[in-house]
């Protein structure tokens, strides 16, 4: 395998990957069209891209069959007014192992030639490894002429489109083929024949006027080449363009990439390249309103009463199936809001249901402990308290008998029971306000504690159910995407160009650097 079928191999791979990613996410159109990339590149691999297929095409008495037979320097191709009665393609190919490639291209074997052997002068060495079609016409009133036409143009990699000086303008040849090949630009030529028919001072304003046409069909570039079959006017710069084709890297790989290229473009434009959503940025919004849904806030404060008063058995209710059904709407909406509409609905179908979220979150809230116990400090507390009055009491009766006389002890013990009195029952007020205290700062702890464990509970539910499926979605998406950057080639194309020539009128000419321009083929969009 050459470096450039590994190259080939290797973006056909990652493409074959992305689609496989893709999948239904993808519009059947988009999908079929890449699909049908794929597996036409991976079936050229397996023939090799050591070939350049020209393929050249036209309508009924335009002289591509005498074309054909001057560019191969046989008499081969059908030729003459009575036209060919069935749909078959003429094939002369400069190599011997071209068979595979021609059964490939539907080529019937009794309607091909081989120039390649020791018989052949050593000039056609220039054109090794070149299969020349000569396609049925175009216009036949035979419909299966046209449908051979059909299958065989998109498989080649150079089309030479040849038309006469009477029917150039032939709105099926420009409505049918050329407006649809405009992202072929880079590998079409037209070659204006039997050019002798026209006065040599009207030669120039046709071929202005068929460059007029091209560009009217988006083929700004397109070379015209004039020629004449009958008098070789520009057969010799047809075979120098084909020569100089077949000198570089394979016009083949070349189309190959470019199909690869193009099926890539196409399907990066159903995989917008920023998807401005990321989890954490949603998660807070969303927790608050399941939080809501689930009644989170009154439950912890319910808990929180029933730790101050000492009685009350809070319970989670319900969610409120209407609002989780509008949290998970959202979600969709701002997780998807950048994503093309097969993948919105992968979404849609991959995160969990309405139901299922509010039966997760119902079930997660179960397990939110509500505690409603006192301080454990309480019993302790309470006796502390209770013994601090008892005290008081006593000492406050004790006080009321000395001052009455009834207790017999001096003025000064009189005034020390009322003081101890005092700080008895002040004591007592002490203990019961810091019980008071701690119990309030429990049942705050316990209420916020409830929030806290609810609100992770949600956020668990929301990772699952919503947050994972939607991450995994976008992964995918991103994927997608850069498997179909890797599958495009973004080196710029190399078109063909013509410069008047004193001889013959025209010359190809093609930059000695690169290849021969077919990767133009990613202009091509869906």
């Amino acid at each position: 395998m050459t470096s450039h079928d590994a190259t080939l191999g290797a973006r056909t791979e990652d493409l074959g990957r992305a689609l496989q990613i893709a999948g239904s996410r993808l519009d059947d159109t988009v999908f079929g069209k890449v699909a049908s990339s794929v597996a036409g590149v991976r079936e050229r691999l397996a023939l090799g891209v050591d070939h350049t297929v020209v393929a050249l095409a036209g309508g009924t008495g335009s002289g591509k069959s005498s074309t054909f037979n001057k560019i191969s320097r046989l008499t081969f191709a059908d030729v003459g007014v009575k036209r060919p009665t069935t749909a078959k393609v003429t094939a002369c190919s400069w190599s011997d192992d071209a068979a595979t490639l021609l059964d490939w291209l539907g080529v019937e074997r009794e309607r091909r030639i081989t120039r390649a052997g020791e018989l052949d002068s050593a000039d056609e060495a220039a054109l090794s490894g070149l299969v020349l079609l000569d396609l049925p016409d175009h216009d036949s009133v035979a419909p299966a002429h046209r449908d051979v036409v059909d299958k065989v143009l998109p498989l080649v990699d150079l089309l030479v489109w040849v038309v006469d000086p009477q029917k150039y303008a032939d709105d099926a040849l420009h409505t049918g083929y050329l407006r649809d090949s405009s992202g072929m630009r880079a590998s079409t030529v037209v070659v204006l024949n039997q050019i002798d028919t026209v006065p040599v001072g009207q030669r120039d304003n046709l071929v202005n006027d068929v460059k007029r046409l091209l560009r009217d069909d988006g083929l700004d570039n397109v070379p015209v080449i004039a020629a004449s079959s009958k008098t070789d006017i520009g057969i010799d710069d047809l075979r120098g363009l084909l020569e100089q084709t077949v000198a570089r890297r394979s016009v083949s790989a070349g189309r190959a990439a470019g199909e690869l290229d193009a099926a890539a473009t196409l399907l990066l434009s159903q995989t917008p390249a920023e998807v401005p959503w990321h989890i954490d940025t949603v998660l807070e919004r969303e927790i608050d309103a399941l939080a809501r849904a689930a009644g989170l806030e009154s439950v912890a404060a319910q808990v929180g009463a029933a730790v101050r008063n000492g009685y009350g058995s809070p319970e989670f209710r319900n969610p409120d199936p209407d609002s989780i059904a509008l949290s998970r709407s959202r979600w969709l909406t701002g997780s998807g809001e950048s994503l093309r509409p097969g993948w919105q609905r992968s979404l849609a179908e991959s995160v969990a249901s309405a139901r299922d979220v509010t039966s997760a979150v119902s079930t997660a809230l179960q397990g939110v402990t509500l505690d409603t116990r006192g301080p454990t400090t309480q019993p302790l507390t309470r006796r502390l308290a209770l013994g601090a009055v008892l005290l008081a009491v006593v000492l406050g009766i004790c006080t009321v008998l000395a001052s009455t006389g009834v207790l017999p002890v001096g003025d000064t013990w009189t005034t020390v029971l009322g003081v101890a009195a005092v700080v008895a029952a002040l004591a007592a007020l002490v203990v019961f306000l810091v019980a008071m205290q701690m119990r309030r700062a429990l049942a705050a702890r316990r209420a916020q504690g409830v929030i806290a464990s609810g609100r992770a509970a949600l956020e668990r539910v929301l990772r699952q159910t919503l947050g994972v499926p939607t991450q995994r979605l976008l992964d995918e998406h991103r994927a997608v995407r850069e498997l179909a950057q890797s599958a495009r080639d973004d080196g710029p194309s190399i078109p063909l160009r013509v410069e008047e020539n004193a001889t013959t009128g025209s010359q190809i000419r093609v930059s000695s650097t690169g290849d021969f321009g077919l990767t133009d083929l990613r202009s091509v969009r869906a």
